[in-house]
Order: structure tokens, then C-alpha cells, then sequence
């Protein structure tokens, strides 16, 4: 067994190092690339894409493969041979269904749809992207119909991010914690002022908000030595291999948000790379092992940690000796509501913890319809405003900040943003486990000490990669399964004490 566990191995190792090139292609785009090299770049990643998924649909990896189920059958299920010839087997027999022609052709087109949203969305251009945005969308439903028996198109790529869930599956999920989502937000506006960020819109030099989010990440224990942080359109973490997992952000000087917590959101996307075991790297077992997952730590870091008392109850001195002009008359209590201010907002990476979920459902409901046709590309900003006018009571003035504001439709992402919902559900249900395990992290985030909650995290989460499903996190970690429950219960505490509701 174990020489064909080798052999499986090196060529799994050969597909992950086409991927490795293609995503260091990706990234460069995304951050330093000039301009003018986006068309061939957009060949380069298609050819990448290519041959990566040519060395994984090879029929020596299905023959490996049928030669090692039977003789790791007999393993217990969370043994790492048995791990990696069953998550293996699982997306190979995806893989083989989607001709690598097909996925030349999609990734080529992304690159240049991507290329094209940096300049569109500056200059509030929707017009220019549609009929590209239409081409993606058909592109995805060719790759649909590689799958057939879905019940909705976008199912297997919902499947992709997120196995076992659907778009009906989801819409169950969403209509539950909606209903006891929106009459927290009202109970909230009735008490909410406008002016509760303004200490956070102000004047924060861009130096200075570089300097203190990477204060923070290190704390956290992102790995500088096993990454770094640059400057792009739209935030990103992405993983190269065990030595190599970077992050992304951006700033506005006007707003301390944006750049301070993209770090901090990024940063636990990485941590979570960082944390897988080495021995993973280079297998399909050596990711992160769903979209939900993975968000539940970004928004672990970003939200339960970093928009909490005790964390700031450390680190505020600092960013008030950091930000004198903006800060030195505002008291810890009224900086604490700043940044967790409730109120509807245009932009979803902007948006505070309670509202947030509505703009992912706003989200994932246009997403299905334009891949099932029920929604036209056309009509689409329209719609848009529309449902941001009836959900959330704003409108935004232009495109910028309406249909273009996210990149993932026009980076390649679909079935995507069910996850960040689903990773807030899960935060809570792996938080409320850490706290069971170790009741005193809060106390820990008052002294700047992260390293029990990270070392909590590692040990069931991050070493495993994707040897496990969500659900088998789950079960594992808190004895349940989804439950929307314990977010609810975090949010009622969290914002009843802020807003006495």
C-alpha cells in the first residue's frame, strides 16, 4: 500500500504544483501587475488552470485510487491515508466530469473579466462588463451541465464550496435565521443614532493603520515568515503551499474600518492555512476544508475577537497614541460602539455584524436567479437597488456602490457567498465550544494574549485541512450540527448590552 500511496502522492504533488503557479499568477494580477499585461496573463492562468486539471483527471489517479479504497478501507476514518484517498476520490470523480477544454476557456474569461471590473467599478461602468458578466454566467451553466440531476443550476457549484448544500437547502437556513435576524434590527433602530461610527470616520492616516493592523495580526499568530500583506482592489487571503499563505487589504483614510478589519479578516483566513499540518501540503487534504469553515475563523478573528470589549480594553491606548487627532477625546466606551454601530449600509465588507447576513441573502437570492435565468443581466442593477431599497432601506447612488461593489462575480466566484453566513453561524458554535474548553479567554484578550484561542483552533480545526466535512467539524467540536442558535444568542448579548434592547 504504501508505495501506491507514494505514487498517488507525487502526482497530487504535480497537480498542486500547477495550482501553486496559477495562484501566484492570480495574485500578481490582483496587486502588482501593470495593466497592459492582463491579456496575457489571462492566457497564462488559463493555461495553468488547464494542465492542473489535465494531471488530476489523468486515469492514473482514478486507477491509484481504485486500487487503495480497498486496502484503507479497513483504517479508522480519521487516519490521514484513509483521509486522503476519500476526499480524493471525491473530487476526482467531479473533476472528470468537466472537460479541461472547458476549463481552459472559463478561467481565460475570468481573467479578463477581472481585469476589466478594476477599471469599471472606478468608473461606475456596469454597462461595460455585462455582456461579459453574461458570457461567465453561461460558461458556469456549461459547467452546471457536467453535472446532470440538479435540482437548481447553481447547486454543483454551491456544492463546490460548500458540500452537501443547495439552494434550497440554503434558502431553509436563511428564512430561519432571518426570521429571528429582523426584529433584532428594528429593535435596534428604534435606538440606533447615525452618528454612532463617527469616531471611526475621521481622518486615520494610511501609515498609521498599516502599522496597527499588522500589530494585530502578528499578535493573533499570522506567520510573517510564512506570509506577507499587500495592497488590492478587493481583500484576499490565498494559500501558495505550508510556507506560503499571503494576505491582502486596503485603506481609506477617512475610515478606520475598512483597513483595520480587512486585516484582521484575512488574517484568520491565513491562520487557518498556516495551521494545517505540513504533512497535508500539496494534497487535496492540505486546503481549508469548506467556504463556510473558512469564514467561520475569518469572522472569528474579525468579529468576535476584534470588535470586542476585552480586546479593545488592551489594544485602544495604542491606537489612540497611534491616532492622537482623531482619538485622544473619544473614551474607550464610545470608540466600542463606533465600531459596532448598527445601521443599513451600501457596502457588505463595511457592514456591521448584525445587518450583515441581510446583504448576503441579497446576494445569494440574485446570484440564483441570474444562473437560472429568472434574472437578466440587463436588469440586474435595477433589481438590485431594488432589493437594497426594500431590505435594507438605502440606495445606492451609483453602480460603484450597488452591483459592482463585490468582485466575486467578476472574479470567477459562484456559489460563494452562502458561506459567509454560513461561517458566522459556525463562529459562534466554535467560539462557544473554546469558551466551554477554556472560560477565560476573554480575560487573555484583555492582556494582548491570543495564543490560547489560536492553539485551540489548530488543534481541532486548522491541523485536519479538509480531512473532515463542516459537519463532521461539527459533530466533532460541538456535539451539533448547524445552528443558528448560538450566533443569535451572541448577537442578542452582544448588541441588547450596547443598545439596551
Amino acid at each position: 500500500m504504501e508505495s501506491l500511496l507514494n505514487e498517488l502522492k507525487n502526482r497530487l504533488y504535480e497537480v498542486a504544483d500547477f495550482e501553486h503557479a496559477a495562484s501566484v499568477l492570480s495574485w500578481d494580477m490582483a496587486t502588482y501587475m501593470p495593466q497592459g499585461g492582463a491579456p496575457r496573463r489571462g492566457r497564462s492562468i488559463s493555461t495553468m488552470s488547464r494542465l492542473r486539471h489535465e494531471r488530476f483527471t489523468d486515469k492514473a489517479i482514478g486507477h491509484l485510487l481504485d486500487q487503495l479504497e480497498p486496502l484503507v478501507a479497513g483504517l479508522p476514518y480519521d487516519d490521514d491515508n484513509a483521509a486522503l484517498v476519500r476526499r480524493t476520490r471525491k473530487e476526482y470523480d467531479k473533476a472528470v466530469k468537466v472537460p479541461s477544454e472547458l476549463v481552459g476557456r472559463v478561467s481565460s474569461h475570468i481573467s479578463g473579466l477581472y481585469d476589466a471590473w478594476t477599471r469599471a467599478r472606478p468608473a461606475n461602468d456596469f454597462a461595460s462588463l455585462a455582456p461579459m458578466l453574461e458570457k461567465e454566467l453561461d460558461l458556469y451553466r456549461e459547467v452546471s451541465d457536467c453535472f446532470p440531476g440538479y435540482k437548481h443550476v447553481n447547486d454543483p457549484h454551491i456544492d463546490g464550496e460548500d458540500a452537501g448544500f443547495t439552494v434550497e437547502t440554503i434558502r431553509a437556513v436563511f428564512s430561519k435565521l432571518r426570521s429571528e435576524l429582523v426584529p433584532i434590527v428594528q429593535a435596534i433602530a428604534e435606538k440606533a443614532d447615525p452618528s454612532d461610527d463617527a469616531p471611526i470616520r475621521q481622518l486615520f492616516p494610511i501609515s498609521g493603520q498599516e502599522a496597527f493592523g499588522l500589530r494585530v495580526s502578528r499578535d493573533y499568530g499570522y506567520d510573517f515568515q510564512r506570509g506577507r500583506q499587500d495592497l488590492t482592489h478587493h481583500p484576499f487571503a490565498t494559500r501558495f503551499a505550508h510556507g506560503d499563505v499571503r494576505i491582502t487589504t486596503r485603506y481609506k483614510e477617512q475610515y478606520l474600518g475598512d483597513g483595520l478589519f480587512g486585516t484582521l479578516h484575512e488574517s484568520g483566513h491565513a491562520m487557518y492555512e498556516q495551521g494545517i499540518a505540513a504533512a497535508l501540503d500539496g494534497t487535496p487534504l492540505g486546503h481549508g476544508t469548506s467556504n463556510g469553515v473558512h469564514e467561520s475563523q475569518s469572522r472569528t478573528w474579525e468579529n468576535i475577537v476584534g470588535r470586542s470589549l476585552p480586546f479593545w480594553e488592551h489594544y485602544y491606548p495604542a491606537l489612540q497614541e497611534t491616532f492622537p487627532d482623531a482619538l485622544k477625546d473619544v473614551p474607550l466606551e464610545r470608540f466600542y460602539l463606533a465600531i459596532n454601530a448598527v445601521k443599513p449600509s451600501l457596502i457588505r465588507v463595511d457592514a456591521d455584524e448584525v445587518t450583515y447576513n441581510l446583504h448576503v441573502m441579497i446576494r445569494f437570492d440574485l446570484e440564483a436567479d441570474l444562473m437560472d435565468g429568472t434574472l437578466s443581466v440587463r436588469d440586474l442593477p435595477e433589481v438590485w437597488q431594488t432589493r437594497y431599497d426594500s431590505d435594507l432601506g438605502v440606495t445606492a447612488p451609483d453602480d460603484r456602490d450597488g452591483v459592482l461593489q463585490d468582485v466575486h462575480w467578476y472574479d470567477g466566484i459562484i456559489g460563494y457567498f452562502q458561506g459567509y453566513t454560513l461561517g458566522n453561524i459556525m463562529s459562534a458554535q466554535f467560539y462557544n465550544a473554546a469558551l466551554a474548553a477554556h472560560p477565560y479567554l476573554p480575560d487573555h484578550f484583555r492582556q494582548g494574549k491570543f495564543d490560547t484561542l489560536h492553539t485551540w483552533l489548530k488543534e481541532n480545526i486548522y491541523q485536519h485541512g479538509g480531512k473532515y466535512t463542516a459537519d463532521e467539524l461539527l459533530a466533532r467540536i460541538t456535539g451539533s450540527s448547524l445552528d443558528t442558535a448560538p450566533w443569535i444568542q451572541y448577537i442578542r448579548t452582544k448588541y441588547g448590552a450596547l443598545y439596551g434592547i
